[in-house]
């Protein structure tokens, strides 16, 4: 796939562009160098089966504890940027623009742990019907971003979405039951989820 642009800067894939490839399986990452934009439908898909989401037991006694004070969408450009300081990332600045439109438009959304009022970890992704599609998570403290993980699957059971796609799967995604299934596969659940009516808000 290929992108149309803005001839304005800073350029952005238009909004309508970028989730017309979320919805028929493709997600775009910028060159770590270029900054070239790319489309990307791996033949093996990453997803977080909601009903199986897994939480260590050491997880469990830092949600007891409630060391962070979790929010949505308080600082959503924050998030985005956190996660692209990396010395390798495919979050450009177009990519960042891009999804800071979608945000504005209510479909980019962040879930972020705040510790005495400083952002500690958190992430981002686009919520389309009763699907959200993780982008990339940041943490500055132990277990931060964990716990905004967990928040966002308890948002996305609570407002019964089916599908919360990871695009790839790490081995620390792994730990909380992500799993890859076939391209073919990850279709079917996606149209089927697309086309249902939820709020990641309340």
């Amino acid at each position: 796939m290929t992108s149309d642009r803005r001839t304005d800067h800073p350029r952005i894939i238009e909004p309508e562009f970028l989730l017309g490839g979320y919805s028929t399986g493709y997600f775009p990452m910028a060159d770590s160098r270029s900054g070239e934009i790319r489309w990307y439908a791996p033949a093996l898909r990453g997803i977080i089966p909601l009903e199986s989401f897994r939480v260590s037991r050491s997880l469990h006694q830092t949600l007891r504890k409630k060391s962070f004070d979790v929010r949505v969408n308080a600082s959503f450009e924050q998030v985005i940027r956190a996660c692209a300081e990396r010395k390798d990332t495919w979050i450009s600045e177009e990519i960042v623009q891009s999804y800071l439109r979608l945000h504005r438009l209510g479909f980019a959304h962040s879930v972020e742990s705040w510790k005495h009022d400083i952002l500690s970890g958190g992430l981002y992704g686009v919520a389309l019907g009763a699907a959200f599609f993780g982008e990339s998570m940041f943490s500055r403290e132990k277990d931060a971003s964990k716990v905004a993980l967990v928040h966002l699957v308890e948002r996305l059971r609570s407002r019964k979405f089916d599908l919360l796609d990871t695009q790839f799967v790490t081995p620390h995604l792994a730990r909380f039951g992500a799993v890859e299934i076939d391209r073919a596969d990850y279709l079917v659940l996606l149209r089927k989820a697309v086309r249902k009516k939820r709020s990641f808000l309340d």
